[in-house]
């Protein structure tokens, strides 16, 4: 064995904690560093990032292994089995996120670089902080871990937030602070109750006690699951408890808003992943317990975030209601509880989450060139900085109108073309149309709908008032925010200003081009991705591999110890 495979084969079974290990690490280091070593600190924070990506890639492509469908491999991080120690899985669905979650932070980290990681103190910690607590709550299969990295990310993201400075930042952090802890009081009540009725937290213990509750308990299981769905429905941005995203992620800086639009999928996430471990065809007497809640949760969520993309001027607040739209499109497919439709929402939280984030990074930079037309701060305005475009509008032997400028042929600066295609793409993905993966999610979506027999069901199965609702908000939506959008774009790029052509960093395009790269990608392969999906929802609705998985999981044994010499220098 050569040394690079047995390297391979030493740390491979450890590759599941790299994910919060490395920022961990990351943000402790920078912490020993001044501030004023902010070149060695956006280094170490693109390094860092970029590594994570790597390994989330390597996990993502362990997990398609067919021989693990429920869960790609196990972690016992105090060598203590399940349930009395902390457990971290490693499944389709988690390394999934996870790849989702680093392609997002690597696109957030570069834009930062070019100028807003210098508008406050310890930028470069917060942000591994927070893709720490991002990791952990994918990684882990208990709920109070859960709940400890929860409350990670938290901490972090109030201090993104409130980067920048600023009145509206720190009266939106406050509001955003206060919801924030009422979720985590409820996340506490809740799994103390489930705690004091089944004797455990770990999320697969947990599937296993579900079906065996007493009857005079189940009521009270009820609802310690309906306090603890509250406070992850608050994370997701349910309507009505979804007041203070749009002021919180539109008052912050751009960057911090796209990692942002990461956090209410993390709330979907964990609905997802423990509805279907604790409330599934396996749970008794509580099988799909909430689905009815979760389904109007979710198209009220969806019209709630449509009409306010329509009633939105700026675009900040465009932004934050379409992930505000995404969340309750996901939330309404996943109280379905079925796997072609899961397999289609999964496909669909990736574009949308790309091309939410990517909408965000274009905020900036638009109402960057619309508002003043500095495009950049007086600090960054160097002879030496890299740029993305300059003003290429020759008018020799042209045509020119009253203000001396070209009537026919005007060549469009290349900032404002790639500012507007950028703009176009993600309007495209956001409203669902064709050939983009925002379409090619919603259609999936909508097959399993209206094909009730693919969905598993049985031949008296009726989609429902609640199925047409879905099917109806899917298209009616997607017309909303493309008026919205079209209208902010005709506003921004087609109506006359007198500004000057905007001159971008190239890393403030390079994350931009990333993210919509990564949506290009998903509807090229859509066919590989879909079957991924798939595969992925269909081990979320049937649990029972990911259990075992979890259940059987053995300690690494002690090395064995050599027997102590007998008096003399021999053995007894």
């Amino acid at each position: 064995m050569t040394f690079t495979g047995f390297l391979l084969e030493r740390l491979m079974p450890h590759l599941i904690l790299a994910p919060i290990a490395l920022p961990l690490l990351t943000a402790g280091l920078m912490l020993l560093l001044r501030e004023e070593r902010q070149r060695t600190k956006v280094t170490l924070n693109i390094t860092s990032t970029l590594l994570g990506l790597v390994v989330a890639v390597l996990l993502l492509v362990q997990a398609k292994d067919p021989n693990l469908p429920g869960s790609l491999g196990v972690y016992l991080p105090g060598n203590w089995p399940a349930p009395f120690g902390i457990v971290l899985t490693i499944d389709r669905l988690s390394a999934m996120m996870l790849v989702l979650c680093s392609t997002v932070a690597l696109a957030t980290v570069l834009f930062s670089a070019a100028r807003w990681h210098r508008a406050g103190v310890h930028f470069h910690p917060l942000f591994q902080f927070q893709l720490m607590g991002l990791a952990g709550a994918f990684l882990t299969a208990d709920l109070f871990n859960l709940f400890v990295f929860f409350e990670i990310m938290l901490a972090a993201s109030y201090g993104l937030l409130l980067h920048g400075s600023g009145r509206p930042r720190v009266s939106a952090g406050l509001h955003y602070i206060a919801i924030n802890l009422a979720a985590s009081s409820l996340f506490l009540i809740g799994v103390s109750m489930l705690y004091g009725i089944t004797g455990t937290l770990n999320m697969a213990d947990l599937a296993q006690s579900i079906a065996g509750i007493a009857p005079a308990d189940r009521g009270l299981l009820h609802a310690a699951a309906a306090i603890l769905a509250v406070a992850f429905l608050i994370k997701a941005a349910v309507w009505p408890l979804n007041f203070w995203l749009v002021p919180a992620y539109s008052a912050a800086t751009a960057p911090v808003g796209a990692l942002f639009a990461l956090m209410t999928k993390v709330g979907v996430y964990s609905v997802l992943r423990l509805w279907t471990l604790l409330f599934g065809a396996e749970a008794g007497d509580s099988a799909q317990f909430g689905s009815q809640w979760l389904i109007g949760g979710g198209l009220l969520t969806m019209a709630f975030g449509a009409i306010g993309m329509l009633g939105s001027q700026r675009l900040g607040h465009i932004a934050g209601f379409a992930a505000i739209l995404s969340s309750g499109t996901l939330l309404a497919a996943v109280g379905f509880g079925q796997n072609l439709l899961t397999g289609g929402l999964l496909y669909y939280l990736l574009s949308s989450t790309l091309a939410v984030s990517a909408l965000f990074l274009l905020t900036d930079l638009i109402d960057r060139w619309r508002n003043d037309g500095s495009n950049l701060a007086p600090y960054e305005q160097t002879d030496d900085a890299p740029f993305l475009s300059a003003d290429l509008m020759p008018t020799e032997g042209m045509n020119l109108d009253d203000k001396e400028e070209a009537l026919i042929g005007q060549v469009i600066p290349a900032a404002a073309a790639f500012l507007g295609l950028a703009f176009i793409a993600c309007t495209l993905i956001i409203a669902g149309l064709p050939p983009l993966p925002g379409f090619v999610g919603k259609f999936a979506m909508v097959h399993a709908l209206l094909n009730p027999l693919g969905l598993g069901a049985s031949s008296g199965f009726q989609l429902g008032a609640a199925g047409w609702t879905l099917v109806a908000l899917l298209v009616a939506s997607g017309l909303l925010a493309l008026v919205a959008l079209t209208r902010a774009g005709i506003r921004h790029f087609w109506a006359a200003h007198d500004r000057s052509a905007p001159k971008l960093l190239v890393l403030e395009g390079l994350p931009i081009a990333l993210l919509l790269s990564a949506c290009a990608a998903l509807a090229w392969q859509a066919g590989a991705v879909m079957r991924y999906t798939q595969a992925t929802a269909d081990a979320l609705h049937a649990p029972a591999g990911y259990v075992r998985a979890v259940m059987t999981a053995d300690p690494v044994p002690n090395p064995p110890t050599k027997p102590a010499a007998a008096p003399g220098g021999s053995l007894p």
